[in-house]
């Protein structure tokens, strides 16, 4: 059985990767990333995630990005700004670089269980501008990864990273973690994390309205 790194953050878009490369047949690594980000709450979700699809692994790796600030999912003294789905500016809510990071570390995961496959649920159709969402940065990525490993660069053995949403609306994924049987209420989206989704925010606004495009109730808000 093939090996897969797949990156759950516990928001839909992870789920729905995760579930995903199960369904393909992969033995499935889940990392996670306790990064200082404002709404850690989605960490217990990534875990209740992982544990209901029975992954081979589950790492949470703890960064802290909050050190560099710039973002209002690290730094306090930046407020997380109401959500406007139809901007076309980057929000205050992006984190420079973070799946950037993220990847790299998910490659060096990767190499050290000789897994192949990378999976990350980013959408450059759905999704609020960030510019490490796009399917030319994944390309980059994934030539970078083949370069800068030795699986990619001396063994023969390329590491892909697999963007199975990038060119899909979040309706989209929606339908396809129902047939793949996601359970949309162990995932959360909101960047506020409180106790209750505060539906103001993009990441709120966006989930709501792929809910509504799908045509199905969100089961967190039960």
């Amino acid at each position: 059985m093939q090996k897969a790194v797949v990156l759950l953050s516990g928001g839909l878009d992870s789920a729905v990767a995760l579930y995903l490369a199960k369904s393909q047949g992969y033995e499935v690594h889940a990392v996670s990333f306790d990064y200082g980000q404002r709404h850690e709450t989605e960490l217990n979700y990534a875990k209740k995630n992982a544990e209901k699809a029975g992954v081979a692994a589950h790492k949470i790796v703890t960064l802290n990005l909050g050190d560099f600030g710039g973002s209002s999912l690290t730094d306090k003294n930046i407020e997380v700004e109401d959500g406007d789905v139809s901007r076309t500016d980057i929000p205050v809510t992006y984190v420079p670089a973070r799946n950037m990071v993220f990847l790299s570390i998910a490659a060096s995961y990767a190499e050290s269980i000789e897994a192949q496959n990378i999976f990350i649920g980013v959408s450059e159709v759905d999704y609020s501008g960030y510019v490490d969402c796009r399917q030319d940065f994944i390309d980059a990525m994934e030539a970078a990864i083949n370069k800068g490993t030795v699986m990619g660069a001396e063994d023969n053995k390329p590491i892909k990273i697999h963007a199975p949403f990038v060119n899909k609306t979040k309706a989209e994924e929606i339908k396809l973690g129902m047939e793949l049987g996601v359970d949309f209420s162990l995932t959360w989206s909101c960047y506020r994390g409180g106790e209750k989704p505060c539906g103001t925010c993009d990441s709120c606004l966006l989930r709501a309205k792929a809910f509504a495009e799908a045509g199905f109730e969100d089961g967190l808000l039960k």
